[in-house]
């Protein structure tokens, strides 16, 4: 029997994984079929910064190389918007099936750290479509001569700008992780300090792996990147600091229940002595 009841919550957590899955995906394609019928549409919006940029030079047209290019690529576009509208419910089923397992303390974290990592996330990528590929395309263009044109594909493009737009929001956690770091105890804030020059080279060696190779790109990541460690950097200090000084508020309340024990000691070792002798003299 004690077997039996050992694997009948492993197989119910996995029948429960199975049906959270299922509605992920359920939600996900639902989300696929209604971006699919605004495919163009989708695929202009982000391709606005290359389209505004090559127009200056006379040429806003981008081009498919093969037959099925231009059809796949409106399929990855809907797949993805479709992702993005299933977000919601895709966040909704992962809390349902970790909440149960969690104490209330930890729920009472987990919850603002996925909404907020949502916000730089969204944060980071608006930064990346809005100010970084403008500026980028516009110097990547700025190499077109009379006999030289640019005629970046659709899939070269949709390629190029989904791993930029993904980069930029994930660098953007960057000071959620850190926060969270400093209020687990792992990084204190001193050692974030102490190592901004070290951060700093590491930032630029980021930059570098996750743009392409011109030191435009480079900077605009590195510069954000800088700036958001300075933030991280204000939240490790103030969320460290409420649990020091929890730690001190506790260290000293447990003093002064000591000191006062210690206090109650004599007068309780006297009560129990002067028992003693009135007991012995009974």
């Amino acid at each position: 029997m004690s077997d039996q009841e050992e694997k009948s919550p492993f197989t119910e957590h996995l029948g429960e994984l199975r049906d959270r899955l299922i509605h992920s995906f359920i939600a996900v394609g639902l989300g696929f079929v209604v971006a699919y019928f605004f495919k163009e549409q989708l695929f202009e919006i982000l391709t606005a910064p290359l389209v505004t940029a090559m127009a200056k030079s006379g040429n806003a047209k981008l081009i498919f190389t093969g037959l099925p290019e231009a059809f796949f690529t409106y399929m990855k576009v809907a797949l993805l918007a479709g992702i993005a509208l299933a977000t919601p419910v895709l966040f909704y089923e992962f809390w349902m099936f970790v909440s149960p397992g969690l104490y209330r303390e930890e729920k009472k974290y987990l919850l603002p750290i996925i909404i907020l990592s949502l916000i730089f996330f969204i944060a980071g990528a608006s930064f990346g479509y809005f100010i970084v590929f403008p500026y980028g395309f516009q110097f990547f263009l700025g190499f077109t001569t009379e006999t030289i044109q640019a005629m970046p594909s659709m899939k070269e493009y949709l390629s190029f700008a989904s791993k930029m737009l993904l980069a930029f929001g994930f660098v953007f956690e960057l000071p959620l992780v850190m926060t969270f770091l400093s209020r687990m105890g792992l990084v204190p804030p001193a050692f974030l300090k102490k190592n901004r020059k070290y951060a700093l080279l590491l930032f630029f060696v980021v930059a570098a792996i996750l743009t392409p190779p011109d030191v435009v790109s480079q900077i605009m990541m590195a510069v954000p990147l800088i700036v958001l460690y300075e933030v991280g950097i204000i939240g490790a200090s103030i969320f460290s600091r409420k649990s020091t000084a929890q730690e001190e508020d506790g260290d000293e309340d447990e003093d002064e229940e000591d000191e006062a024990w210690v206090s109650q000691d004599p007068e309780d070792g006297e009560d129990t002595e002067s028992d003693t002798e009135d007991e012995d003299e009974k």
